[in-house]
């Protein structure tokens, strides 16, 4: 399945030098661009060979296309013309979201559309961060820090302008899961659309980190009703039941759990399994080859808005014992809890 490569982030926070850079490389010859309009990407002047209206070719051999209609429509429309020999083939997807646009969605649909699920894959979230003004615009903006929490990397911009420090602050505050590489506006790792998260050959890094976080990591409220923080639990846990429970909590409260993302003592599974979700959105899980560390509890690392970690932490407990036999004074209540 190709892989589709989001770009989010907030307005003047520099996707567009982003593309720019790497979309003249010549490894990035066999990309596919899909973009709102032409005139906000601002990439007329890479413009060679106007196919068809509305997809043009780039001088490395990537093909542009703007979002005429909708994603699904789109994505099959630039797949057709690829299969007819009308435009190059492509290994991969980069969609460019406008400055003001929730990246959610548009991976819900990546994942839950029958048309496109067979034949596309979310690849990774990437979002841009000024660091002259992205501490402010997260503390100013929702949108801004939504784009910020479900990204599994962000690329803090204009470098050479600001000390990023400030802006990497405010970002680990609403995301401290994310991968973070800082740039001047040239030079940006080709690695944010080649090497994804979920590649055998990063799963146990993006695992150690994900313990780092998960144990280093202290509850705490950043504003604007955004919290982060870790369920452990310390047993095997059933899988039947935690998929029922977590179905349950994203059917109620999905788009206020912007991301949750896991380590797994799966009692049906001898190596731990890797949970990676964004909103009503949840990876096909992945399992790692061993444990990272001695530790083989499970931590989960939920980044929401306005839900209430208690009721998280107690209707999770309640299902999981109710699933083991143990009696729980909780457990009767559990279907409000997540409720």
């Amino acid at each position: 399945m190709i892989p589709v490569h989001i770009v989010t982030g907030f307005l003047g926070s520099g996707k567009t030098t982003l593309l720019r850079d790497l979309l003249v490389r010549p490894d990035f010859h066999d990309t596919a661009v899909i973009v709102n309009e032409f005139g906000e990407v601002g990439l007329d002047h890479f413009l060679l060979a106007e196919v068809e209206e509305g997809v043009v070719l780039l001088p490395s051999g990537c093909v542009c296309c703007a979002v005429r209609e909708d994603l699904v429509e789109t994505l099959r429309d630039l797949q057709d013309r690829a299969a007819r020999g009308q435009i190059p083939r492509f290994a991969r997807v980069v969609l460019e979201t406008t400055g003001l646009a929730d990246p959610a969605p548009v991976a819900s649909t990546l994942i839950a559309d029958p048309m496109l699920r067979h034949q596309f894959r979310l690849g990774s979230i990437v979002c841009t961060l000024d660091a002259v003004s992205g501490a402010d615009t997260l503390a100013r903006h929702d949108e801004a820090a939504k784009q910020a929490a479900v990204a599994d990397r962000v690329v803090i911009t204009k470098c050479d302008l600001a000390d990023p420090a400030a802006a990497e602050a405010a970002l680990r505050g609403h995301n401290p899961l994310a991968e973070v590489v800082h740039s001047c506006g040239a030079g940006f790792d080709p690695d944010l659309f080649r090497a994804e998260l979920g590649d055998p050959a990063r799963r146990a890094e993006a695992a150690a980190r994900l313990i780092a976080v998960a144990d280093q990591h202290h509850a705490h409220d950043h504003g604007s009703e955004t919290a982060t923080f870790v369920v452990r639990e310390t047993g095997p846990i059933d899988w039947t039941a935690f998929g029922i429970w977590l179905s349950a909590l994203l059917h109620a409260h999905g788009q206020h759990i912007l991301r949750v993302k896991g380590i797994l003592n799966v009692a049906e599974s001898d190596t731990p399994v890797i949970l990676n979700g964004v909103q009503h959105v949840v990876h096909p899980p992945m399992h790692l080859a061993a444990w990272p560390d001695d530790d083989h509890s499970s931590r989960i690392v939920f980044i929401t808005r306005g839900v209430p970690e208690a009721a998280i932490r107690a209707s999770l407990s309640a299902f999981l014992r109710l699933a083991a036999g143990v009696a729980d004074p909780r457990a009767a209540d559990a279907g409000e809890a997540v409720a």
